[in-house]
């Protein structure tokens, strides 16, 4: 058996033979070119599917969320993470929960800018327009009255407390789902928090924090960025088909 062989079949699907992991059709085209390479990337690409410290649904989970997350929006390792997902038993409500976390990370958006709104704004002698009437916040009060609100979203509620409260009555209502214990939820936003494409450091201390709180090990921890690395294959998912295609017609 070749090394090509015997690595393929260590990673493969038990049910059905796919390779586990984030790779298209383009791991086939990089080990014409460039086998060698291709092998070594294989195996680290693959590692949390092999390591046994994650289950495969969950991984497949994270990885769904990674993909299309709105700081990534990535539709064909979407696509293979969903179907992967379902292959490993998850159901529709678990995928569309991992959908809903890779889209409320867009208020990181306001939790960076808004204090540099404020800090510019004051520096300038620009004040806020005053309103002429407190409007009801009861999302942010409740959260604040079970110890949940978090400092960071003081600047944007100050700016707009209604847009907050209704951002977090939508996000209240995905944290609530019970869909994934207290530990994976935590898993799953450091995951997003410390991606590639985002690499947002105060939100992926908190949740290392919460995680290690809710039962975490280290090691659970690190498979989680491990998977945020593997998301570097997906320049090979993208970029070899179009180059194979480019070659082609200049021919």
């Amino acid at each position: 058996m070749s090394v090509e062989a015997k690595v393929s079949g260590e990673n493969a699907d038990a049910a059905t033979g796919a390779p586990q992991g984030p790779w298209e059709s383009a791991l086939n085209t990089l080990r014409e070119w460039d086998p060698q390479w291709a092998e070594l990337c294989f195996r680290m690409s693959t590692n949390p599917w092999t390591h046994s410290v994650l289950p495969r649904k969950f991984i497949e989970l994270v990885s769904v969320s990674l993909n299309a997350a709105c700081t990534n929006l990535n539709p064909e390792g979407t696509r293979h993470h969903i179907r992967a997902a379902l292959q490993a038993g998850a159901t529709r409500d678990e995928i569309l929960f991992a959908l809903k976390c890779g889209s409320v990370l867009s208020i990181h958006c306001c939790s960076q800018a808004a204090p540099i709104l404020l800090e510019e704004a004051k520096a300038a002698d620009v004040k806020l327009t005053p309103r002429t009437a407190t409007e009801p916040t009861p999302a942010c009060d409740a959260m604040r009255k079970i110890g949940q609100w978090n400092a960071a979203w003081d600047p944007f509620f100050e700016l707009d407390p209604v847009f907050t409260d209704e951002f977090m009555a939508m996000g209240a209502g995905v944290y609530k789902s019970g869909l994934m214990s207290s530990k994976e939820l935590e898993l799953l936003s450091i995951a997003l928090d410390a991606s590639v494409t985002h690499m947002y450091a105060p939100g992926t201390r908190r949740h290392i924090k919460s995680a290690l709180k809710a039962g975490a090990t280290m090691e659970e921890i690190m498979e989680v960025l491990k998977l945020c690395v593997v998301q570097g294959v997906q320049t090979f998912n993208l970029g070899l088909p179009i180059l194979v295609e480019e070659l082609q017609r200049q021919r």
